[in-house]
């Protein structure tokens, strides 16, 4: 565990020189010269998805160009939600005595990777709620989902960001907006499970929450995170991930006292892949 702590943080500490943003680089570095990078975060910025309740994301530019002292300078402001965009939910979110975002620990956030595909599901129902059912055919194929996982649920919605009617079910803003929401999530029953019997440490899913659009009561999200185990939302297209074999590191921005925040995730796959 500790060896791949240590090659999650060697992946990080290079992202600025890789050049994260052209395809799926490869580094050359002796511990990773056989990894590739896959970045499963959506860019902030005007188009970026948020809930129907909140306040859109704007970058404020403060200054853009030459100052008196001859030299170019460029700076802005940031006006955006905890939960807009790719965040992760920190536990406090809906749980009393939940982690706090800057309080979860660093190795809930570093770890092997589990792709479950439920596209097919969720391409007939929008409204489809992920089962302990799915997980268990899972697991026939591809063996047992190891405790202390870091569980990526692939819906195939990623492919509709940024549009909002395909990706959310709606365009309607403010309360109104929340009840037309139609995206699939995670069955309450079914995030008990994993939080039971895999013990899982972290999951993620490519849509707007962990419980489906039409939630009232957000069972899914209390089961996890009463539990401490927090949620990765709004991912990008998971579709180039392997079933299994790959690391997750998921680093929000390090918020006190925050309930969420905005999240940069990237898969490392190995040469094998």
């Amino acid at each position: 565990m500790v060896k791949k702590l240590m090659n999650g943080l060697v992946v990080l500490g290079l992202l600025a020189s890789a050049g994260c943003n052209a395809g799926h680089p490869r580094l050359d570095h002796p511990a990773l010269e056989h990894s590739q990078l896959i970045d499963l975060t959506h860019a902030f910025g005007a188009d970026t998805i948020v809930w129907p309740t909140e306040h859109d994301f704007r970058l404020v530019v403060q200054h853009e160009g030459e100052t008196p002292s001859g030299y170019y300078y460029a700076s802005n402001r940031l006006e955006m939600a905890e939960h807009g965009g790719t965040h992760i939910d920190a536990p406090i979110h809906f749980s009393r005595n939940g982690q706090k975002l800057d309080e979860i620990p660093i190795e809930h956030l570093v770890g092997a990777g589990i792709r479950i595909d439920v596209s097919a599901q969720c391409a007939r129902d929008r409204d489809y709620r992920i089962t302990v059912q799915d997980f268990e055919r899972w697991e026939a194929a591809h063996g047992r989902i190891p405790d202390r996982a870091i569980l990526l649920l692939d819906t195939g919605f990623a492919r509709f960001w940024p549009s909002r009617q395909d990706y959310l079910g709606t365009t309607l803003r403010g309360p109104e907006g929340a009840r037309a929401l139609h995206f699939p999530g995670v069955h309450p029953d079914a995030a008990t499970w994993l939080v039971r019997e895999r013990r899982i440490k972290a999951i993620g899913i490519d849509t707007a929450s962990i419980d489906y659009g039409q939630s009232t009561h957000f069972e899914a999200h209390v089961a996890l995170l009463s539990q401490n185990v927090p949620a990765f939302e709004n991912l990008a297209d998971l579709r180039a991930l392997p079933n299994m074999g790959f690391q997750v590191i998921a680093l929000p921005m390090k918020i006190a006292g925050g309930t969420g925040g905005p999240l940069r995730v990237i898969a490392v796959l190995s040469s094998a892949h």
